[in-house]
């Protein structure tokens, strides 16, 4: 069986818990091959990050080009588009290159250590470029916040808020509880069908880096290999419970999840 081919548009975190190298991780592990169109490097860790250096937008497309060119891709995932030019190169390429092809959009804002991820600028682009064409939207409570530009104090307000940007033309729209208090974290996906949440138990735990990215690939992997998007949505979110329950800590911060929990080691 040929594995699903996912392409994924993000930056690269040299401490290698959270954006390209975490999709990576989470598409391998759950049985995809995983593509990369690199748009920023980052200097980082699990303390926090140091710096950004952009990628030329003409080399992102380049990047794009390759790949849907020659592999092609079933699902395609954003993380890490840091400007208003990666976001409008980026739509771009899309548009030409892989019309018709279904959309997992991270809206990738703050990193789990607090640092901004994005410019301000660039989150009207991103909701006026992006969001119409995702399949599925997946912004934590903060950054649907942020793309709302209002609070959403609780569970009530993530469905409404869920329901407020598929009205702005996402497909499906899944907003993250994790920031909000409780002993419960409870995720709501809105599709056509209606509004549903997802519930499990907090786990805690100082390794959570990186879990925005590393959902948002295990859902494109699922939707890659043709499951329903329920399916996939309930699939990713199983695989991303484990790994935050066998993460081994690693660094002074927030370290990485397991993502290679499905894996067995290589014996020789």
């Amino acid at each position: 069986m040929t594995p699903a081919r996912i392409l994924i548009m993000a930056g690269s975190d040299s401490g290698g818990g959270a954006g390209i190298q975490a999709d990576i991780k989470a598409v391998t592990a759950l049985g995809g091959f995983a593509m990369a169109a690199i748009t920023a490097l980052t200097a980082q860790n699990t303390r926090g990050v140091q710096d950004v250096m952009g990628v030329p937008t003409a080399f992102i497309e380049r990047q794009m080009a390759a790949v849907l060119e020659d592999i092609g891709a079933d699902c395609l995932k954003t993380g890490m588009l840091h400007d208003v030019d990666v976001i409008e190169t980026v739509a771009g390429a899309l548009e030409r290159l892989a019309p018709g092809t279904p959309l997992v959009l991270d809206p990738v804002m703050v990193a789990q250590s607090g640092d901004r991820l994005i410019r301000e600028e660039a989150v009207a682009t991103l909701r006026e470029r992006l969001l119409p064409r995702a399949t599925l939207l997946t912004p934590n409570a903060p950054e649907a916040e942020v793309l709302l530009g209002e609070r959403l104090p609780d569970v009530t307000a993530l469905c409404e808020a869920a329901e407020a940007l598929r009205g702005l033309g996402a497909d499906a729209v899944l907003v993250k509880g994790g920031h909000l208090a409780g002993e419960t974290v409870v995720d709501v996906l809105a599709t056509a069908a209606g509004t549903i949440r997802l519930e499990h138990p907090r786990i805690a735990t100082r390794c959570d880096h990186g879990t925005g990215c590393t959902l948002a690939s295990a859902i494109a992997e699922g939707i890659g290999r043709g499951l329903p998007l329920e399916a996939a949505v309930r699939r990713g979110r199983a695989y991303l419970q484990r790994a935050l329950e066998t993460a081994t800590p690693l660094g002074g911060g927030h370290g990485p999840v397991n993502h290679g929990h499905t894996v067995q080691p290589f014996q020789v």
